[in-house]
């Protein structure tokens, strides 16, 4: 059996995930200050992703970032490297897509982020970045822990957009969902399900780690 596709599927997952952890974070921080009006209009552009189709975030990626396309041919003639069609194409579909799961979620919890503590912490002289790191996201971290979990799980299972924009080529760009959809198109249900169940033992495992962290955060609050 090739465990390519796991491979490029964890990596893929992974480095989008700390990409939208960072990206998400910092909207989410920043937007839930903004009036109304102005935090309407970004959430509709920031949260589309979540409701469109995979295949028309493909084809948009693919508007921008083909070959053919102004920016894609920019950074292909500029830096001679293709934007489509490799392992690393994936990371801006797997972006694109969970990056609302991860706003949205941050966004909530710095909403209900009790600004008293905030103000008191600079009322002692500390500075925001401190307040922020130190008091803001530790009070937060179960909702930008669900946030995290929501977003891999959400990259390691993309196939539209994926399929579109790096293709399926076994032993470089192939990640389990296209393996299983090129398995099933061959009639290979065996194969199929293998991959399937691959990807739900790791999902499951992924998810009783969070799980038992939030457990173990709950007993230690309790304790004190």
């Amino acid at each position: 059996m090739d465990w390519y596709p796991l491979y490029n599927s964890l990596r893929i997952a992974a480095i989008s995930t700390v990409a939208v952890f960072f990206l998400g974070i910092f909207a989410a921080y920043y937007i839930a200050k903004l009036p109304r009006l102005v935090k309407g209009v970004l959430d509709v552009a920031l949260t589309l992703p979540l409701v469109l189709p995979p295949t028309v975030v493909g084809w948009l990626l693919l508007c921008l970032l083909g070959p053919k396309r102004p920016l894609g041919a920019w950074v292909l003639e500029t830096f001679g490297v293709k934007l489509v069609m490799t392992w690393w194409s994936a990371i801006f579909a797997t972006i694109v897509v969970a990056f609302p799961l991860m706003y949205r979620t941050a966004r909530g919890a710095f909403e209900s982020f009790d600004q008293n503590l905030a103000d008191a912490g600079r009322t002692l002289g500390r500075s925001n970045a401190w307040v922020f790191w130190r008091v803001q996201m530790p009070v937060c971290k179960q909702g930008i822990l669900a946030g995290t979990v929501l977003a891999f799980a959400r990259a390691l299972g993309e196939y539209g957009a994926t399929s579109m924009i790096a293709g399926y080529t076994p032993g470089r760009t192939a990640t389990i969902s296209t393996t299983v959809y090129q398995l099933w198109r061959t009639n290979d249900d065996m194969g199929a399900l293998k991959w399937v169940l691959v990807n739900i033992a790791i999902s499951a495992v992924f998810l009783l780690a969070v799980n038992l962290l939030e457990t173990r955060q709950r007993q230690k609050g309790g304790g004190r």
